[in-house]
């Protein structure tokens, strides 16, 4: 008989683990649950703001004057100076209303080194007329990248 009872206490104690497991598996089950309906119930919420916000133009954009046009013309002076000198511009650094046209400051790097702070730029002046067409361009001064003086522009 102790070799019966023994057996049916292991089962009891096989079957009460087994409850456990169950009530823990549906405990966790429950969390998740709760947790994807909090994360659904926020989700809209935060993006409702961004819609609501407008868009931001660019200031050449937002104003009149013909801003956006300089900006056309100042990238476009930039792009046939690539084509024709092959130096990729770094920026744009001047713009300005000259007779029927326009005279456009652009630099670029001439000589690339290591580290980058001792590259060579140049500053080049660079005309186009109304349509964006190169006028005529020069290099108007070099110097190097890390210098803290204006030399050579």
């Amino acid at each position: 008989m102790t070799e019966s009872t023994a057996g049916s206490s292991g089962d009891d104690s096989a079957t009460k683990k087994t409850a456990a497991k169950k009530t823990a598996t549906k405990k966790t089950a429950a969390k998740k649950t709760a947790a994807k309906k909090t994360a659904a119930k926020k989700t809209p919420a935060k993006k409702t703001p961004a819609k609501k916000t407008p868009a931001k133009k660019a200031p050449a954009e937002s104003g009149g004057g013909g801003g956006g046009r300089a900006i056309r013309l100042a990238e476009a002076a930039a792009a046939q100076l690539l084509a024709l000198t092959g130096k990729q511009s770094e920026g744009i650094v001047g713009i300005e209303k000259d007779g029927d046209g326009w005279r456009v400051s652009v630099e670029v790097v001439e000589l690339r080194r290591i580290p980058s702070t001792t590259d060579v730029l140049a500053t080049y002046e660079v005309l186009v007329d109304q349509d964006g067409e190169l006028v005529s361009y020069q290099r108007a001064g070099r110097f190097v990248r890390g210098s803290a003086g204006e030399q050579g522009r």
